[in-house]
């Protein structure tokens, strides 16, 4: 599973021109999921990205979490994340969870997100979406659960 984590001071999606979902100072995460990925890869990244200190303390250091500025957070899937580039010009998507797999661990990502009590909104899986952000510092981190320990 991987996750590019963007903190922002706002984002929003929206879908044939209605915004379906919208959150202001927080994380603005795109969310790949892979074919062999399960709920222990979800869980792993949920807890990073909770606890990421990436938001700036009373000194301007980056020592506080999304759970310590009471943040909000905005989940997009997004499987062109998983796209296998090395071979030619064409991107190759077959890596990429089918949307039976898909769905319920994209689900089941976003439910243990909210469970943290922070404000979590999300797009619509498969859905032709129109993000919007304003990306903060910049701060961008790309997660991959293959790399957990």
């Amino acid at each position: 599973m991987k996750v590019v984590v963007q903190r922002v001071s706002e984002s929003s999606v929206k879908i044939d021109e209605k915004i379906v979902g919208e959150i202001g100072k927080g994380f603005m995460l795109l969310v790949g999921i892979d074919e062999n990925d399960e709920k222990s890869d979800a869980d792993w990244l949920v807890q990073k990205i909770l606890n990421l200190r990436v938001f700036g303390d009373d000194e301007g250091k980056l020592n506080l979490s999304i759970l310590d500025i009471s943040g909000e957070i905005l989940c997009i899937s997004q499987f062109t994340l998983i796209a296998d580039y090395k071979k030619g010009n064409r991107p190759s998507f077959i890596k990429a969870a089918k949307p039976d797999k898909a769905i319920p661990l994209f689900d089941y990502f976003k439910e243990q997100i909210s469970k943290s009590g922070l404000k979590t909104e999300s797009g619509i899986f498969g859905a032709d979406m129109k993000v919007s952000l304003i990306n903060d510092g910049p701060v961008t981190i790309v997660m991959d659960s293959v790399t957990k320990a």
